[in-house]
């Protein structure tokens, strides 16, 4: 099994930044992938950035220019630098990790708990 803990959430007025952090720990083969998700109340899961093994980035057009997605591969630990914050970024952004725990399984998806960021209105 994959943990992930996420840090750095908090109460931001607009225009403002956080960084949030997510560290992957346990018995962990490799990551394939490691990113952030985002839900807002009443909306779906949305990507907001996710970045692979290779250094291949995907990130959500409403992010791009403000975002910015970082990774440790050393330390299994993904960041997500958010500048210029607007109300509408107000979310739970959860971390999300592909990763493989044995070495002749498949990839699995492993989600954090979530952490809220709420952009000031």
């Amino acid at each position: 099994q994959v943990q992930l803990v996420e840090s750095g959430g908090g109460l931001v007025q607009p225009g403002g930044s956080l960084r949030l952090s997510c560290a992957a720990s346990g018995t962990i083969i490799r990551i394939s992938a490691m990113g952030w998700y985002r839900q807002a109340p009443g909306r779906e899961r949305e990507l907001v950035a996710m970045l692979t093994s290779g250094g291949n980035t995907n990130e959500a057009d409403s992010v791009k220019g403000r975002f910015t997605i970082s990774r440790d591969n050393a330390n299994n630990t993904v960041y997500l630098q958010m500048n210029s914050l607007k109300p509408e970024d107000t979310a739970v952004y959860y971390c999300h990790a592909r990763a493989r725990t044995l070495w002749w399984s498949s990839d699995s998806d492993y989600w954090g708990q979530g952490t809220k960021v709420t952009v000031l209105s």
